[in-house]
């Protein structure tokens, strides 16, 4: 069955934070205050960052598993 996981754009990420409040499973990070990451395992795929990020940076990304 297929999972989805967020993918941050890091180039684009202005770091703002607005993600890392909205994720339930606490899978989101500020690296170096720079830029979003997403820890993959934790990630359900649910898209709520994806939908609060003001810089449309994060997407979803379907992968089999």
């Amino acid at each position: 069955m297929p999972k989805r996981k967020a993918i941050v754009n890091i180039c684009e990420c202005v770091a703002c934070g607005c993600c890392v409040k909205v994720c339930p499973k606490n899978a989101i990070s500020i690296l170096k205050g720079v830029f979003a990451e997403i820890n993959s395992k934790l990630c359900v795929g649910c898209g709520k960052c994806a939908k609060e990020c003001p810089a449309s940076v994060i997407t979803l990304e379907v992968t089999e598993q």
